[in-house]
């Protein structure tokens, strides 16, 4: 064991590290996916179209900021303005328009139609950002890179993903745990999500409660987009990767949990990353292995309640 780690020592550290900021970008569209379930009843498929369009409109903002000789910092603020543009125009227009028709509909109907628009939307993608890879650079190489100690051993690595991806989402799940649990509109989500026909009569405005909650929903994932686009190229199909990804963390989680989703996609995280460094044929497998074993086990996932349904 000891003659393993100190072969492999490296690595580990690197797939340690690797996961942690994968699973951080990957929680942030699987939050918000699970944001929505909760409220509206719809696993939106075209979520992956919304964390891509993230990432090429935060990549085309700092592209153009460059371009006009403007401060270079100037592009960390640029990521978030980009993602919350594309929620408050998408956001309300999707929820308004399409999903608002359906969600009373079997969720075959759901899928069916929410697969539809995510098509749709990958054609927008290549309509306006073409087929070539597009990169967003700067806000990696602003920063550098830190020595990490692993033991003997020092990790040069990029204090982008070291410190603003993950500290960028644990500062999502701290505010949105104590939004959820400690403010009224919190309180308020709580209860349509519980009960929509008891939230109505108390006077609560259901439909209003379901579209801001969707356009935050689309906000974090063009946010999560947004924060992953300078650590790789934006190609078309981005989008269907990480909301298969997004998926596993939300049923390895338990619909509607949002801690729960967070340790979720640490593990998928950290598993997948591990797998490309170790055993890179497995990389594929593991975040459906993690999952399958999981609902094997507590077919509501890790932190899922069983629900009555009513007749």
């Amino acid at each position: 064991m000891m003659a393993w780690l100190s072969d492999n020592g490296l690595l580990l550290g690197l797939a340690v590290l690797d996961g942690l900021a994968s699973a951080a970008s990957i929680f942030m569209v699987a939050v918000g996916l699970n944001l929505v379930f909760g409220v509206l009843r719809v696993l939106n498929v075209a979520h992956g179209s919304l964390y891509a369009i993230g990432a090429y409109s935060a990549a085309s903002l700092t592209l153009f900021l460059s371009a006009r000789g403007l401060p270079a910092w100037l592009c960390y603020p640029a990521l978030v303005i980009a993602a919350a543009l594309v929620g408050a125009i998408l956001g309300p227009v999707i929820e308004r328009v399409l999903l608002k028709r359906v969600e009373r509909q079997e969720p075959v109907l759901q899928l069916l139609v929410t697969f539809a628009l995510f098509m749709i939307l990958e054609d927008v993608q290549k309509l306006i950002w073409g087929v070539q890879p597009v990169s967003n650079e700067m806000p990696m190489r602003l920063l550098g890179t830190v020595d990490v100690p692993f033991g003997a051993d020092v990790i040069p690595y990029t204090a982008y993903q070291l410190y603003v991806l993950p500290g960028v989402a644990l500062l999502t799940l701290v505010g949105l745990a104590w939004f959820m649990r400690r403010t009224l509109a919190g309180r308020v989500i709580v209860a349509v999500t519980t009960d929509r026909e008891a939230a109505t009569s108390q006077g609560i405005d259901a439909a209003k409660v379901t579209m801001l909650t969707f356009t935050f929903g689309a906000a974090l994932a063009a946010l999560g987009g947004a924060l992953a686009s300078p650590m790789t190229s934006m190609v078309p199909g981005v989008g269907a990767s990480t909301i298969v990804l997004s998926f596993a963390v939300v049923a390895t989680a338990g619909l509607g949990q949002i801690e729960g989703a967070a340790i979720a996609a640490v593990m998928i995280g950290l598993g997948r990353s591990i797998a490309v460094y170790l055993e890179p044929e497995l990389e594929v497998v593991i975040p459906y292995l993690i999952m399958v074993l999981v609902l094997l086990v507590r077919p509501q996932g890790l932190f899922g309640v069983t629900e009555t349904r009513r007749i």
